[in-house]
């Protein structure tokens, strides 16, 4: 039953309400500016915050705390770390890390990529207006055609939809990207192609809804093991505290080396179960072939 005022109306709940400066306070991380937040249209003019911003400002921030320790050890390894964010929208994220990190040590770079060129041009104007745009550069274009630095030091991709979670991981491995951080997002590539995939384990993705489901979970498997083949130790895990988005699968992985033997074996035998081609390894294979061939180094 609804709580009502003295008025009869209804009362707001509780998670709906927004929140004061105060309250709002205790969701800031150290080195978090109210500025920056009120530019980026999270934080109001008398420095609170409705229930839907304050919503995306706990997201950012969770995120946050999860790749902390692999921003740590980047800051202190390299004099100038890059850093990129290959879905970046608004760059809400790409933001709050220039922020904590960037800015805080006054080293590094951020590039923040977006495809609609609008949205692409007023985060440079934003960037600028916030006096960071000497290490800020927002890139419009698709994730992988924009031009990058040769390396990339950590690579991140928040709900990059379907194939561009793919893109960020391509160019996360060809700029050797120390640690990789993905959040994917509509993963339908593989939902219609398994319609064609028959066999005795068909029956897993017979229904639509099962190969839907199925298909982003095996789209998922598919990536994992392909950035282990590839040298990267992979972690997946569920972004807890993420209630009001079911899209929370967070999928981290840090660099040891070029490639690692029993992940390509697997990956090699799981795509002879379900054989199906998945644009990630297409692009991957041709862009390998197009480049300069190279020594690989296979982890025992």
């Amino acid at each position: 039953m609804n709580r009502t005022h003295r008025s009869g109306a209804p009362k707001e709940p509780r998670a709906r309400q927004s929140l004061d400066p105060e309250m709002l306070k205790g969701t800031l991380l150290e080195g978090q500016s109210i500025e920056t937040l009120q530019a980026l249209g999270l934080v109001t003019e008398r420095g609170g915050a409705n229930a839907d911003a304050h919503r995306k400002l706990k997201q950012i921030n969770h995120f946050i705390h999860q790749v902390t320790p692999a921003l740590d050890e980047i800051f202190e390894r390299y004099p100038e770390p890059v850093l990129f964010d290959a879905a970046a929208g608004k760059s809400y994220l790409a933001f709050a890390l220039f922020e904590l990190y960037i800015r805080r040590h006054g080293r590094g770079h951020m590039y923040a990529c977006e495809l609609r060129p609008d949205l692409a041009n007023r985060v440079q104007s934003l960037a600028e207006r916030l006096g960071f745009g000497d290490r800020f550069t927002s890139l419009q274009g698709r994730i992988i055609e924009v031009p990058l630095p040769e390396r990339i030091h950590f690579t991140l991709a928040l709900h990059a939809c379907d194939t561009a979670t793919d893109e960020a991981i391509v160019r996360a491995l060809e700029a050797k990207s120390d640690f990789i951080a993905l959040v994917p997002c509509c993963q339908a590539e593989l939902s219609q192609k398994l319609k064609a995939c028959k066999g005795p384990l068909s029956p897993l993705w017979h229904h639509p809804w099962h190969r839907r489901e199925f298909g982003a979970h095996y789209t998922n498997v598919l990536r994992t093991l392909t950035l282990q083949a590839r040298g990267y130790q992979v972690n997946v895990t569920e972004l807890a505290g993420w209630e009001h988005s079911l899209k929370n699968k967070l999928i981290t992985g840090k660099r040891m080396g070029n490639y690692y033997a029993p992940a390509q074996e697997e990956l090699k035998q799981l795509l002879q179960q379900i054989p199906v081609s998945l644009w990630l390894h297409e692009t991957l294979k041709a862009r390998e072939q197009a480049s300069t061939p190279e020594d690989h180094t296979v982890q025992s």
